[in-house]
This record gives structure tokens, sequence and C-alpha cells, in this order.
């Protein structure tokens, strides 16, 4: 397999923390591979690293050392500038906490990463209403966040997500502060979108093993060590 066939290229990734006079080491040569189009799952215990190696497959966080490609790009190399511009374009957010700004309204908030990003506003406002329409929100619009059950908000941040066509979605927990049928209802839409963009590909954290079951790929970490199951 060619790599333009992965999404996801780490090799030998290391990341440490310092912690006073002591060094903290989370990841210890992280070895992964991701293919374009699949849904992989990050398995992990509570303090396992699972959040630090999601934030450098975002461009959140540098490698201590290795190499750590993403759609054909060396993260390691890109400049604080460049990788916000790589997150905006080539990536998608999902987190536990939905972190809709309040003052906006719905809409509002799944249009702001492409106003970001630039283009003229009619024809993101029509982008945006689409991708509402689509994740179940139609009638949502112009509410607040606020105003949203935790599902209908963890939508809207799916939407946001989406907004600028990703290459990528990075999902940490998205079902973690859900109860069980909203939750379902996430992992369908997940299910729902990946059947209708089968070039996404999805890597989300998770806890549960019976939503890691969904996936092509499981990845677990551990001491600081991945173990991938394919």
């Amino acid at each position: 397999m060619s790599e333009n066939q992965f999404i996801v290229n780490i090799a030998g990734v290391t990341r440490s923390y310092r912690i006073g006079d002591s060094r903290l080491e989370v990841l210890r040569g992280i070895d992964w591979q991701v293919r374009r189009g699949s849904w992989s799952c990050l398995l992990g215990a509570s303090g396992s690293g699972k959040t630090t190696l999601l934030n450098l497959i975002g461009a959140l966080e540098k490698p201590d050392s290795g190499l750590l490609e993403v759609a054909g790009v060396d993260l390691g190399k890109l400049s604080r500038r460049a990788a916000a511009e790589f997150r905006n374009r080539k990536l998608g957010f999902v987190f536990q906490a939905y972190h809709l700004l309040p003052e906006l309204t719905i809409l509002e908030n799944v249009m702001l990463p492409a106003r970001l990003a630039g283009g003229g506003k009619a024809d993101i406002r029509l982008r945006a209403e689409a991708l509402l329409v689509t994740v179940g929100l139609a009638e949502r619009l112009r509410h607040r966040p606020t105003e949203l059950s935790g599902g209908e908000q963890q939508r809207a941040a799916i939407a946001r997500a989406l907004i600028n066509g990703p290459e990528l979605l990075l999902a940490d927990e998205p079902t973690g502060n859900l109860d069980a049928r909203s939750g379902q209802g996430i992992l369908d839409l997940f299910t729902a979108l990946r059947e209708s963009h089968p070039t996404r590909s999805i890597v989300m954290i998770t806890h549960n093993r019976e939503i890691a079951q969904l996936a092509d790929q499981v990845a677990e970490l551990a001491d600081g060590r991945l173990t991938v199951q394919e």
C-alpha cells in the first residue's frame, strides 16, 4: 500500500511534559497508520495519552521526536500559523464538550470556521444550512446553544466540524456527555456521514469497547505505547 493511501502516518513519535524537575513520558515511540476513508477508534485508560495523541494528529501540539504526517503534510515542520491554516482546511474537530459559542445562533456557530477561512457569506450560509438539515437541526438554525439539548448541541458541533469539507474528522469522546439514546443517535449520524462521504476518515477516542466495534481499526494506548488491531 502506497504512503498516499494513509491519511495519518506516524513513526517513532514521542511526547513528554516537564513537571517541576522531572519529565513525564506520555508517548513512547508511537507507530500508527490510518487508511484514508477508514474509521479508527483509539482506546485507553484515563491518563494513557489518548488526547495527547489526538492533539498531535490535530496539529494542536508538536511531537518531541518522530515522523507525524497527516494528509501528506509533515506536521512537525509547520509554523504556528501554518498549523492553524492546516487545521481549518483539512481537519474537523468534535469534542465531548460541544464548545459552541453561547452568544451565537446555531447557524452562526456552524458558519464560523468557514468565515475564518474566507469566502462569500451567502455561499457559507447555504452550506451551513444544508449541513444543519443533514444533521437533523433544520428547525433549530436560529436557536442559541442553551436552547438545545445535549444531543442537539453535539449535532450542531458535528455540522460545524464539516463546514470546510475536512479530510479527517477527529472526535474526542463525542458521546461522553450524552444519555444512551442521544449517544446512539450521534453514532448513527457518524455512520451515515461516513457512508455519504466514503473518502473522509474518522479517528475517534472512546472508552467504550462496544463503540469501538463500529470501527475498521482499533488502537489501544497503554504505558505510552500503541497496539493496533485491524
